[in-house]
């Protein structure tokens, strides 16, 4: 296994999940994340050559061939849905700050 990311990168993007990972956390989480890019660089040598892209991640569509037609349809009227919303401006909705940083 090759060191891909650093203790330094865990701690970052920890913070940026707001995870609060305690030391004896880190060394299992760097050694996770490592072997996870380890596994993908594996997938990255093999040869996909005449494989056929995936358009869908279930079978059922692609089997069936059936899928839902990409046309315009009207949507809420925006006046009428901001009128019922707890708080608005008329444009957005006003929501409590969930995020105290």
């Amino acid at each position: 296994m090759t060191e891909r990311v650093t203790v330094e990168e865990v701690r970052r993007v920890a913070e940026l999940a707001h995870l609060e990972l305690t030391a004896e956390e880190t060394g299992p989480m760097l050694k996770d994340l490592n072997a996870i890019l380890d596994y993908v660089a594996e997938l990255n040598e093999l040869d996909t050559t005449g494989v056929e892209p995936l358009t869908h991640v279930s079978e059922l569509s692609a089997a069936t061939g059936v899928t839902r037609a990409d046309e315009l349809r009207p949507s809420l009227d925006r006046a009428l849905v901001a009128a019922e919303a707890p708080e608005s401006n008329g444009a957005f909705f006003k929501v409590p700050k969930v995020i105290e940083r």
